[in-house]
């Protein structure tokens, strides 16, 4: 495939800004690297905490976005596990030391010296994108990089945040009914269990959405479920939420804040936590949680739900989801010249 020596990239180079339309040169494949051409990226709420300046000491200028969709174009040295034309999908986890404590104990999402995807390295929201090779991870070919994109940090922190509440919680509450949740619900609701859909308060189409999923109960976040919980999981990055999902759950119950950022928890009495109830975060990923999940999508099967926009929309993507104005994920599409251009439409919905 010829490859041009410019790219088209959206580009942060000032916190609180809007990302910036530049002609880049397409940057070269390091030792274990490989070049892709980006297909698809989701955007992430974590994308709009970078780009909003509520997580520090991100790379500047940086291409945000890490759930990207592509085809490998070129290998850097020392690459043998794949090949060009390989479909691949790059998630947040970038690369870790591998030697810390945290990685010799299983625990690379904690490592210390990891690098993070549109973050820390540059990310998906461009023609072309760089990635270490043993973190990315192989597709099948012929899939949908539409729906496939959410999967790679929606479904993966979802997933991981699924797990944490035990094979044994069977009403499970969801705060924050977006990109993450409808993927969980689904999941949730294959393992036979009971999901209790959290909205902002009034989102009747977020609490319709949830129904539709197959969630048996959807309301305000302000309110109480119609039964006791034996775990939440916590997608809205809102702290008062905390208090809330914990006078929710039963004794010995579980919550789970799931975002990489959370406005301050207020105090609460002893009382919500007492009774062997457990409050705990998720952070960031394995390479593991990817394998798991992207095996057990196809099974459920799980079904994103995706709302496109050029690669020159970026801007509109973020600002969409600031707003809440986005059914399940927001998904930017890069394709070949050759599609037609009603693949682009804004608001095109994939299942």
């Amino acid at each position: 495939m010829d490859i041009p020596s410019t790219m088209q990239a959206m580009v942060l180079e000032r916190p609180g800004t809007p990302l910036r339309d530049l002609r880049l040169t397409v940057p070269e494949p390091g030792p274990d690297q490989v070049l892709l051409r980006v297909r698809a990226c989701a955007v992430c709420r974590t994308d709009l905490h970078v780009v909003d300046g509520e997580l520090n000491n991100p790379k500047l200028p940086l291409i945000p976005g890490h759930q990207i969709v592509g085809t490998i174009v070129r290998l850097g040295a020392g690459v043998t596990a794949f090949q060009e034309g390989d479909r691949v999908g790059v998630p947040w986890l970038g690369s870790t030391c591998g030697s810390c404590d945290f990685c010799r104990k299983g625990q690379e999402n904690l490592c210390e010296k990891a690098l993070f995807t549109g973050y820390t390295v540059d990310g998906g929201y461009a023609e072309y994108s760089v990635a270490d090779r043993r973190y990315c991870f192989k597709l099948p070919a012929g899939d949908q990089d539409l729906a496939t994109a959410p999967l790679l940090c929606a479904g993966l922190i979802g997933y991981r945040s699924y797990r944490m509440i035990g094979d044994r919680s069977q009403r499970v509450g969801i705060y924050g009914f977006g990109a993450a949740a409808h993927i969980v619900t689904q999941i949730a609701v294959y393992e036979g269990k009971q999901v209790f859909a959290f909205t902002s308060p009034g989102d009747l189409d977020a609490q319709k959405f949830a129904r539709r999923l197959g969630a048996v109960w959807a309301g305000d976040s302000t309110t109480q479920p119609p039964q006791a919980l034996d775990a939440a999981i916590i997608f809205a990055p809102v702290g008062s939420l905390v208090p809330a999902a914990l006078r929710s759950v039963v004794k010995g119950g579980i919550v789970v804040c799931g975002g990489i950022h959370m406005s301050d928890i207020p105090t609460f009495p002893y009382s919500l936590l007492w009774g062997e109830r457990v409050l705990r975060s998720v952070a960031n990923l394995t390479r593991a949680d990817g394998e798991e999940l992207l095996a057990l999508a196809p099974k459920v099967p799980v079904r994103t739900e995706v709302q496109v926009f050029p690669l020159s929309a970026a801007n509109e993507a973020l600002h969409c989801l600031r707003a809440g104005r986005l059914q399940g994920a927001a998904v930017l599409q890069i394709p070949d010249a050759s599609l037609p251009a009603a693949a682009m439409a804004a608001g095109r919905r994939a299942q």
